[in-house]
């Protein structure tokens, strides 16, 4: 573009006002053999804006989870709240009929890794840990996140895993800030979880969100710092490790072809921030 055109991205401003400085930053890392986000990857203010108001129905459903979940409860009735809330926000589950998954929610429990299928037969018992996470469309727009819920006594070994996972996902997010890379995140994750004797699952991470589902770019949680994409303001990914007690190997269901296990039968945990990388650091846009 030229400097006095107006900009790409429908903020008004000219070009040289608004994201010629940013690209001349990108490209001066892009020189140096880095890996950078495309203009399509990069969200503009009105689209930030829409998935905004998606992420804030995405916060409300585990709100909504989180005051009725105890020991007792089927994962059918969770996915039962989930639909409640969604559907009476105006907006639609996310995860229902993705890449034919037959629920609206993910619950994961004890040694699940991820993707755990809702069911009437699987009831919350006194001391299980289980991972909630839902994803969110609005207007077209994509939000998504997850929460850890203990359900009532938990042992030490689990609140352990629960709270380490909290500080990875806390760290991580320290790192998410413009002109680090996502291997910053990454180190900062994997580093805690090894001082803490835990493993990061490797196949699995996050990823780009907002207009889709899943976009670019994945986010890996055990690469080196200084690594993998640099971070630029308008992105918007999901910070999600799998943290697990033993190896960071897993199995998935024979039977539902979706369900992820430890590999050792270990317990697992999983907490998801979506973020947006600022001008100067970073906003959660639903956790």
């Amino acid at each position: 573009m030229e400097r006095n055109d107006i900009c790409w991205c429908g903020s008004g401003k000219k070009y040289k006002k608004c994201h010629l400085p940013i690209e001349e930053k990108i490209q001066e890392h892009a020189l140096k053999g880095e890996i950078v986000p495309s203009r399509k990857i990069l969200k503009t203010q009105e689209q930030i804006a829409l998935i905004k108001k998606s992420a804030k129905i995405n916060t409300g459903v585990l709100d909504y989870v989180a005051e009725r979940i105890q020991a007792g409860v089927s994962t059918e009735q969770i996915n039962t709240w989930v639909n409640e809330y969604t559907y009476g926000h105006g907006a639609i589950p996310a995860d229902l009929h993705y890449e034919g998954y037959p629920k609206s929610v993910c619950t994961s429990i004890n040694n699940e890794i991820c993707h755990g299928i809702p069911s009437e037969d699987i009831i919350l018992q006194e001391g299980d840990i289980v991972n909630v996470d839902v994803s969110t469309i609005l207007d077209g727009y994509f939000s998504d996140a997850s929460r850890m819920f203990k359900i009532g006594r938990i042992s030490e070994r689990a609140e352990r895993i629960v709270r380490v996972t909290e500080e990875c996902v806390e760290l991580g997010l320290a790192q998410a800030k413009p002109w680090n890379h996502l291997g910053d995140i990454a180190d900062a994750i994997n580093t805690h979880a090894q001082e803490n004797g835990y493993s990061v699952v490797e196949d699995i991470g996050g990823h780009g969100i907002g207009l889709a589902f899943h976009e670019d770019p994945f986010v890996s949680y055990v690469t080196p710092k200084g690594s993998e994409m640099l971070l630029v303001p308008g992105m918007t990914f999901t910070i999600e490790p799998m943290i697990n007690e033993g190896s960071p190997d897993f199995f998935v269901d024979e039977d539902n072809d979706w369900t992820v296990y430890t590999i050792d039968d270990g317990l697992s945990a999983q907490i998801e921030y979506m973020v947006l990388i600022t001008e100067d650091g970073h906003e959660v846009l639903t956790k």
